[in-house]
C-alpha cells in the first residue's frame, strides 16, 4: 500500500457528547398503524387529527378479533393449526416466519434468518453478525420444539458488554409482539365470568367484585384455550390437528388450567352440578361464562423479562406474591384463594411463550429454582397450588455469571451448581470481526439509523463504509453547527476496533491484521491479479471477538470529538467542521491510557495495532484521489462486460446475438484493442494481425475465463448466463474498472505539481486538475467540498515527497 499515514497534532477530548441524528437519519413514529396520506402528493404533512384516529382505529382492527365461543375456537384451529402452538414451536415458527437472507461473516456465506434483522421495527434493534451463534441457537431450539431430547435445556446467552445481547431480547420482544398480530400469528387465551351461575359476586383482581355477567376476566398468565378440555379429550384434539398440520414438528401441550382459571371452573362446575345439569362441561364453557380471545404477545402478556434491578424474594420475583389483604375478603374455601395473588412474577408474565432473565448474574439464586420448569412445566404459588409453565427460558449474562457458576468445580461429583450447568444450552456472542457490519453498527450508535444494509456486492458495502455522516451538534451558547465525519471516519473507526479483537499469532508470513479483517468481510484478499479465497487460510480461532474495543468506546471517542475545535482554517471552506479519519484514530489511540476498560497490557498491544489500520485508510483516501484525477480516463463498465462476452464465445467457439439479432462471430480486433489500451498487458508483437499468440491464448483462458467460471461455480444455479457477472469479479478486469495509479496520473498530466496542490498558481495545470478532482470527489464519492479539500491535501502532502 502507497503512502504512509503520520501522526497529526490533536487535541484532547474532554467535552460532553451530544447524541443527535445525523443527515440522513429520520424520526421514527409509533409502530403498527398506517400512516396517514400526504395531502398535496408529498409535499405536506397531514395534519387531520380525524386520519390519525382512523389510521389508529385500522391499525387495532387488523390486530384483534372479537371473542369466540370454544367450539368456534376448536373450528378456527383446525383452518390455522399453528396458532396452538406451544411456547418453543410457536417462538421458531416466528422466528422463521421472516424468512432468510445470505450474508458473508468471517469470509464464509452463511443464511441468515431475518427476524434478527428486527424487519418488523425498521431494524430497530437488529442483531449485527453472530449469525452463527443465532443458527445454533435456532437448532437447539428446533430440538427443544420437537422435544427431541434437549426439552430440558435452558437457553444461555453469554458474552461481554455491547456484542448484541440486549439488542437480541429486544429484537425477541419486537418480532412476538408483530408475529401475533398477524392471522399465521393469532396467539389465544381465554377469560371468564362467573356472575350470574350462583351466589358469587363474580370474579376480581382486586378490591372490586365484577357486578354482573358483562365484566369478564382473562386469565392473568394466558392459558391455553385447550387446558379447558378434560386430558383425554385434549390429546384426541391434538391428535386430530396434528393430522392436518404441515410439520415435522407437532403440537405438544400438558399444561392444565391455571389456578385463576381453576378457581372459576370448579365454582361453575359446583353450580351446576348442584343444578343437576346433564351436559356439565357444556354449561361450565358456556359463551356466557368462558370466551377465547386473542391477545397481542407483549412484555407481560406472554413475555416475561426480569431486569437486573428486580427485586424481591424468589417466589416474587419468579411467580408473584400473595396480597394479604385479599385473603380475607375473597372465598378461599379454607385455603388461599389464587384470585388474591398477584400474577406479576416474570414466569407468570412469560407463560405461554417466553420468560427472559437479563442480566443472570444478578439473580444467579434464581437459576436453581429454574431447574423443574422445563423438566416439569410446573412451579408452585403456595404449598397447596401450583402452577403449569408453558415458556421458553433464555437467560443472558455477562461473563461473570461463568465464574459463579464454577466456583465449586474442583469438586466434581460433589458440585451442587452441576445439574443447573448441565441444563444451561450456551451460546456465546463475540464482538463483531466483520469490518462492514461493525462499520454499519458504529453508524447506527452515531445516528440512530435503522436501515439494514444488504448490498449485493462488495463494492457497495465499501460504498457504504466511506460515506461521511454530517451531526448536528449544540454548543455552550445554544447555537447549532454541523460537524462531518468525513467520508472513511466511519470506516477507519471500525477497522481499528475490528483489529483489536483478532489474533495476531495465526498470520500467515506476510498478512497483517487489516489483511485479516479484509479475508473474513468479503471472503477473499486481492493479490494483483489473483483471489486467494478464505478456505485457503487457517484462521480459525475460538477466542476471537471475545476481547477488543467494544463499539461503545468507539462511539464516545467520536461524540466528544464532535464538540472538540480543530486548528484547520481554510478562506473559503468550513474545515474546521471537518473531522478526519486520522483525527478519529488519534482519539481513540490516545483514549487507551484514561479507559478504565483495558488492561495495561491491552492498552500496548491495541496501541501496537494501529499503524497498518493507517496505512489502508490512507490507501483508501488515495484511490478516492486519484480515481476522482483520471475520471474522465476511465473504462466504461459496458465495455468491459463486452470484452467478457467476447472473450467467453471465442474460447467456447460459441456466436453472440448482436443489436440486429443476428448470429456472429466474437470480434478478434475488439479483443485485442482492449487487451491493449484498456488492460495494457500486451503490444502489437502479441498477435498476428488480430490474431492472438499463445501469451494471449493462455491469458483469455486462465485469467479471465477460470475466473468467470469460479465465479459460475460460487454462484451457480440453473439460468447462469456471462452477462450474470459482476466484471469486478474477475481480478484481472477488476485492476481496469478499479483505478489508475500515479503513473497513469503522470504520464496524463505532466505538468502537474503535487508540492502547489495546498495553493496552487493561478493559470497552471495543477490548479484546473485540483479543481476538477475536488468537484468529482464531491459526485463520486459524497466528499464536501471542506472534506475533499482536506483528504486532498493530505494524500497530495505524502505523494509530493516521492513524485519525483
Amino acid at each position: 500500500m502507497s503512502g504512509q499515514e503520520e501522526p497529526d497534532p490533536r487535541d484532547g477530548a474532554d467535552a460532553a457528547s451530544e447524541r443527535t441524528d445525523g443527515g440522513s437519519s429520520s424520526e421514527h413514529g409509533p409502530k403498527g398503524g398506517s400512516t396517514p396520506e400526504r395531502t398535496d402528493g408529498g409535499s405536506s404533512i397531514e395534519r387531520s387529527g380525524e386520519a390519525y384516529i382512523a389510521s389508529a382505529d385500522e391499525a387495532l382492527r387488523e390486530t384483534y378479533e372479537p371473542p369466540m365461543s370454544l367450539p368456534e375456537y376448536v373450528e378456527t384451529l383446525f383452518e390455522n393449526p399453528g396458532s396452538a402452538a406451544h411456547a418453543s414451536k410457536y417462538l421458531l415458527e416466528a422466528i422463521e416466519a421472516a424468512g432468510t437472507r445470505t450474508v458473508v461473516e468471517e469470509g464464509e456465506h452463511t443464511e441468515r434468518y431475518r427476524f434478527f434483522d428486527d424487519p418488523h421495527n425498521d431494524g430497530e434493534h437488529a442483531i449485527l453478525g453472530n449469525t452463527e451463534v443465532l443458527n445454533a441457537l435456532i437448532d437447539d431450539l428446533r430440538s427443544i420444539a420437537a422435544r427431541r431430547g434437549k426439552d430440558e435445556k435452558i437457553l444461555w446467552l453469554d458474552g461481554p458488554t455491547a456484542t448484541g445481547k440486549s439488542e437480541l431480547k429486544r429484537c425477541l420482544i419486537n418480532g412476538l409482539r408483530e408475529y401475533s398480530k398477524t392471522d399465521a400469528g393469532r396467539r389465544y387465551t381465554i377469560e371468564w365470568n362467573v356472575a350470574g351461575a350462583g351466589d358469587s359476586p363474580g370474579m376480581t383482581y382486586g378490591d372490586s367484585p365484577a357486578p354482573d355477567e358483562d365484566d369478564w376476566y382473562p386469565s392473568p398468565v394466558q392459558a391455553h384455550p385447550l387446558s379447558v378440555f378434560p386430558e383425554e379429550v385434549r390429546d384426541r384434539l391434538l391428535e386430530a390437528l396434528n393430522d392436518e398440520l404441515d410439520d415435522h414438528i407437532p403440537l405438544y401441550l400438558e399444561t392444565r388450567l391455571d389456578p385463576f382459571s381453576r378457581e372459576a371452573y370448579d365454582y361453575l362446575e359446583e353450580q351446576y352440578r348442584r343444578r343437576g345439569a346433564d351436559a356439565l362441561f357444556s354449561a361450565v364453557a358456556d359463551d356466557q361464562h368462558l370466551r377465547v380471545k386473542n391477545f397481542v404477545v407483549d412484555v407481560g402478556h406472554g413475555i416475561g423479562v426480569l431486569h437486573s434491578e428486580d427485586d424481591g424474594s424468589p417466589k416474587e420475583r419468579l411467580v408473584g406474591s400473595w396480597m394479604t389483604g385479599m385473603l380475607q375478603r375473597l372465598d378461599s374455601r379454607g385455603r388461599k384463594n389464587p384470585q388474591a395473588f398477584s400474577y406479576d412474577g416474570v414466569l407468570s408474565q412469560g407463560n405461554g411463550l417466553l420468560t427472559v432473565v437479563e442480566d443472570a448474574a444478578q439473580h444467579a439464586d434464581l437459576l436453581q429454582k429454574l431447574l423443574n420448569v422445563p423438566d416439569e412445566g410446573t412451579v408452585k404459588l403456595d404449598k397447596g397450588i401450583g402452577m403449569d409453565i408453558d415458556t421458553q427460558l433464555v437467560i443472558i449474562s455477562n461473563p461473570d455469571l461463568e465464574a459463579q457458576l464454577n466456583q465449586h468445580a474442583e469438586r466434581q461429583g460433589s458440585d451442587p451448581l452441576k445439574a443447573l450447568k448441565r441444563r444451561l444450552d450456551k451460546h456465546e456472542f463475540a464482538y463483531l470481526t466483520n469490518l462492514s457490519l461493525e462499520a454499519e453498527l458504529l453508524r447506527r450508535e452515531l445516528t440512530n439509523e435503522t436501515e439494514i444494509w444488504e448490498a449485493d456486492s462488495y463494492d457497495r458495502l465499501e460504498d457504504l463504509m466511506r460515506e461521511p455522516v454530517t451531526i448536528s451538534v449544540r454548543g455552550p451558547q445554544g447555537t447549532v453547527r454541523d460537524r462531518e465525519l468525513a467520508p472513511h471516519a466511519v470506516e477507519a473507526a471500525a477497522l481499528y476496533a475490528v483489529a483489536t479483537r483478532l489474533d495476531a499469532e495465526s498470520l500467515p508470513p506476510g498478512l497483517d491484521l487489516v489483511d485479516k479483517a479484509l479475508v473474513y468481510d468479503r471472503g477473499y484478499l486481492q493479490d494483483g491479479d489473483e483471489r486467494r479465497y478464505e478456505e485457503e487460510f487457517d484462521f480459525g480461532d475460538p477466542e476471537e471477538g471475545r476481547s477488543g474495543i467494544p463499539v461503545t468506546y468507539t462511539r464516545d471517542v467520536i461524540a466528544d470529538l464532535l464538540h472538540d475545535e480543530t486548528d484547520r482554517h481554510h478562506a473559503e471552506l468550513p474545515v474546521e467542521d471537518v473531522i478526519m479519519p486520522r483525527d478519529v484514530l488519534n482519539a481513540m489511540a490516545d483514549g487507551l491510557d484514561a479507559a478504565p476498560v483495558f488492561s495495561g497490557s491491552e492498552r500496548t498491544e491495541y496501541e501496537n495495532r494501529l499503524v497498518p489500520v493507517k496505512n489502508h485508510v490512507f490507501g483508501r483516501q488515495e484511490d478516492d484521489v486519484v480515481d476522482a484525477i483520471m475520471r474522465d480516463k476511465r473504462v466504461d463498465e459496458s465495455t468491459v462486460e463486452e470484452y467478457i462476452e467476447h472473450v467467453y464465445a471465442w474460447v467456447e467457439g460459441e456466436q453472440l446475438t448482436n443489436d440486429r439479432g443476428e448470429e456472429v462471430e466474437p470480434d478478434p480486433l475488439r479483443m485485442k484493442v482492449f487487451e491493449i489500451e484498456h488492460l495494457g498487458r500486451f503490444d502489437e508483437d502479441d498477435y498476428d494481425g488480430a490474431d492472438p499468440t499463445e501469451g494471449v491464448r493462455e491469458f483469455r483462458a486462465e485469467k479471465v475465463i477460470t475466473a468467470l467460471n469460479r465465479h459460475a461455480w460460487r454462484n451457480r444455479d440453473d439460468d447462469f448466463r456471462v452477462s450474470d457477472v459482476d466484471p469486478r469479479e474477475i481480478p484481472v478486469i477488476e485492476t481496469v474498472l478499479g483505478s489508475h495509479d500515479w503513473d497513469d496520473v503522470r504520464r496524463t498530466y505532466e505538468d502537474l505539481d503535487p508540492a502547489q496542490w495546498d495553493d496552487p498558481p493561478s493559470g497552471t495545470e495543477t490548479e484546473a486538475v485540483k479543481e476538477r478532482t475536488i468537484e468529482n470527489m464531491c459526485e463520486m464519492f459524497g466528499y464536501s467540498a471542506a472534506s475533499a479539500e482536506l483528504t486532498s491535501r493530505h494524500v497530495m502532502g505524502q505523494v509530493s515527497y516521492r513524485w519525483d
